[in-house]
């Protein structure tokens, strides 16, 4: 199978995001976006717009162009500081503002940076509205006369806002006493955040990732390399770990024999909670990139996972479209609709923490009705634009691979939305022949598009 991604000149599947610098991450270009933004979503005389970011050394420099563009286009601006994108998310909702805006490029290096958005309601944007800022971009910046510019406030609270939220979103009778936790802040927006939310809650905890110096952000830590954690927790004994990525929206779990437990298997154990709940779930969201044990278990409780296109924002669209609460992707975004508006870290480790204390369940067993395909992923770099589904030398080769795997595994090849690569994917229930089919097929590809 062929994905192809929607073109759109800036926007890509989570914002706009790039190496600090080139293209559109730079100050003229985010002051031009602040401004078009401010137009856009905040058409009221002195409509409110939130802005949050991670702790990478960048964020200083777009956070004053983005409050520039905003107040040019009459928009009162209110900084949150450093700030996980759900949080912001959440805050946006609480403060009826009109927009919230994140400075972060999640889990890429810190020579990445990104700006993404979050309408009123605390959801991604359509990609009608983000049509609509694309298209005012290329109007000329007009600023409105001095007595309409807009105002910035600082919000001193934000952190503690945030905290009492995520600490709602179990029961009260929840408690964390008796577990000991590693947590990984990924040296991002969570580092004064997490901690203590866990700690509030009782728990016993070791910390890693909360020394963020605008450089080590994601760097050998966090959801993307979680070896770390992996060795902390095997050396501390602990009940499990948990790490989250730069802008905390991503979270991989590592139970108490080291054992990754990433995304599709968290999604499975939130989705079982919500059934023993007696919440009537029956649909489960996932993507492409979800492993087929997560469809064949989550079949077996008889629930059905509805696949959507890579990224967090289809997933919630698809969610709306099933009419589910449950939703996420096998790289730790995980949505609970019943809890908050959008991919959380914090909150959808608290819903599997809450799931164990209640079933008396370690980590390892909640996820032991789950046995994984074996599954291989090869990043191809490119520099330029592909049309990968209007290619036939590609097509034919993914068809001859899908022809040899039969109905016992499947192949996925897309654009990446954040990064200039190509994916391709290869799932099937023999391990060596799936690494076998999936090193052809990458090297067949990179001839095919070096050609």
């Amino acid at each position: 199978m062929i994905l192809t991604e929607k073109t759109r000149r800036y926007f890509g599947t989570d914002g706009i995001r790039g190496r600090v610098g080139d293209g559109a991450i730079t100050p003229e270009f985010v002051l031009k976006l602040g401004w078009a933004v401010g137009r856009v979503l905040a058409k009221e005389q002195h409509s409110k717009v939130l802005i949050g970011k991670d702790t990478r050394i960048s964020g200083y420099m777009f956070e004053s162009a983005l409050q520039a563009g905003l107040s040019a286009a009459g928009v009162d601006i209110y900084l949150l500081g450093p700030m996980p994108t759900p949080a912001i998310a959440y805050l946006t909702r609480t403060f009826h503002a009109q927009a919230g805006i994140v400075i972060s490029a999640s889990h890429n290096p810190y020579y990445d940076n990104g700006i993404k958005f979050f309408s009123g309601k605390g959801t991604k944007l359509s990609d009608t509205i983000e049509l609509e800022i694309e298209a005012m971009m290329e109007q000329p910046l007009e600023t409105v006369s001095s007595a309409l510019l807009g105002k910035a406030h600082r919000v001193d609270d934000a952190a503690g806002r945030y905290i009492e939220f995520c600490k709602s979103t179990i029961s009260s009778g929840v408690d964390l006493y008796n577990l000991k936790l590693v947590i990984d802040c990924a040296n991002g927006a969570t580092y004064h955040i997490a901690p203590e939310v866990f700690k509030e809650l009782g728990a016993d905890i070791i910390v890693m990732g909360a020394e963020p110096d605008g450089l080590n952000i994601n760097q050998n830590c966090g959801s993307t390399e979680p070896e770390l954690l992996q060795a902390a927790v095997l050396e501390h004994q602990a009940d499990l770990g948990l790490a989250l990525d730069g802008d905390g929206d991503r979270l991989i779990m590592v139970d108490h024999k080291g054992h990754i437990v990433d995304g599709d298997e968290l999604l499975f154990i939130i989705a079982r909670a919500k059934q023993r709940l007696g919440g009537g779930q029956t649909v489960i969201v996932g993507t492409q990139m979800s492993n087929l044990g997560l469809e064949h278990a989550l079949q077996r409780h008889d629930m059905t996972l509805h696949r959507a296109q890579v990224g967090d924002r289809y997933v919630m669209e698809k969610l709306r479209e099933t009419g589910g609460i449950v939703g996420g992707e096998s790289s730790g975004h995980i949505i609970c609709l019943d809890k908050t508006s959008t991919g959380d870290g914090i909150v959808a480790a608290l819903q599997v923490l809450a799931e164990m204390q209640e079933t008396g369940s370690s980590l390892h067993e909640l996820c032991s009705p789950i046995t994984k395909y074996p599954q291989r992923l090869i990043n191809i770099k490119v520099n330029k634009v592909i049309d990968l589904a209007n290619n036939k030398e590609v097509t034919a080769a993914v068809e001859a691979v899908e022809a040899k795997l039969g109905n016992e595994g499947r192949v996925l090849l897309r654009a990446s939305g954040t990064e200039p690569v190509i994916r391709v994917m290869v799932e099937g229930q023999d391990e060596v022949l799936t690494d076998q089919l999936a090193s052809e097929l990458a090297s067949k590809i990179e001839i095919i598009l070096q050609s």
